[in-house]
């Protein structure tokens, strides 16, 4: 368990930017996402890219999904280059209510052991609206020398992932939107559909009408009745490959559960490996 809070309102970020050292990280995502970065960003944010930091692509998306996860080497490497110790106070953004490249982010330094890092609820938006300054161009910092870890969160491979689905004392959570589990829909992988045995609970769910997270009280009464008598660790959560599961997980830890595996290869994965697949669950 971390010792502070997963998320940070734009308020108490403009409150700690004046009272403490903070390194903010951008991690906003879709086309041009650099530019947009170079053009306007919260002041003194450092950008950091999906395919280029948080993930080791591969050439054929069977092995691993789309988003692979690098090496906690690499990472390591990443995050030196960002100028990042262990004991910093990290707070990542994105434009898309975190569930994009920020959770993406917050879940892998969570998982090399990094207590001191926050996404800013609501993202962006929330910052630009509550005043935080703003800057363009290229942000200055030196580098440093983070040391390397192991991964410390649990993962799920295919295999993993395969076994859990047909035993009754596991849950598989796709936290795709409903037309992409019901197969209706396929935006980036070659087959739409799910994998059976995984229930449907969109990551949008975790939000309230504003954008925000909903409480931590409403997120483990929510989570808790799903979760029903299964335990956390017997929990897989999964995505399209990987990045936007992280929301999940994300709002698992904010409503104070222990954080589930990752299946880091999800349905990127799953479809392109000639495995079962379903477009409803039949109940």
């Amino acid at each position: 368990m971390s010792t502070i809070s997963p998320l940070i309102t734009a308020q108490e970020l403009i409150e700690l930017n004046t009272t403490s050292k903070i390194i903010l990280i951008d991690a906003r995502a879709g086309a041009n996402t650099f530019e947009s970065y170079q053009n306007e960003h919260l002041k003194a944010a450092r950008f950091v890219d999906l395919n280029r930091d948080l993930a080791n692509i591969p050439e054929n998306p069977a092995n691993g999904g789309r988003h692979p996860l690098p090496s906690p080497e690499e990472f390591a490497e990443t995050l030196s280059s960002l100028g990042i110790s262990p004991s910093d106070h990290v707070v990542v953004y994105d434009d898309k209510n975190g569930s994009n490249f920020a959770a993406r982010f917050w879940w892998m330094m969570r998982a090399i052991g990094h207590e001191k890092i926050q996404v800013l609820n609501g993202g962006y938006q929330t910052g630009i609206q509550a005043g935080f300054p703003i800057n363009s161009g290229n942000e200055t910092f030196e580098k440093t020398a983070y040391p390397s870890q192991k991964w410390k969160l649990a993962l799920a491979d295919i295999k993993e992932v395969e076994k859990a689905r047909k035993n009754d004392q596991n849950i598989v959570i796709d936290v795709r939107d409903e037309n992409r589990y019901n197969g209706l829909t396929e935006p980036l992988d070659l087959i739409a559909g799910h994998i059976p045995g995984a229930i449907n609970v969109p990551l949008t769910e975790n939000l309230d009408e504003n954008g925000l997270f909903k409480s931590a009280d409403e997120l483990a009464e929510k989570y808790n009745a799903i979760l029903g008598n299964k335990k956390t660790e017997n929990t897989i959560v999964h995505c399209g490959s990987g990045v936007t599961a992280c929301h999940t997980l994300l709002a698992m830890d904010y409503a104070g559960l222990p954080i589930p595996k990752l299946y880091v290869g999800s349905w990127s994965e799953w479809s392109r490996n000639d495995r079962e697949m379903a477009l409803k669950e039949n109940k």
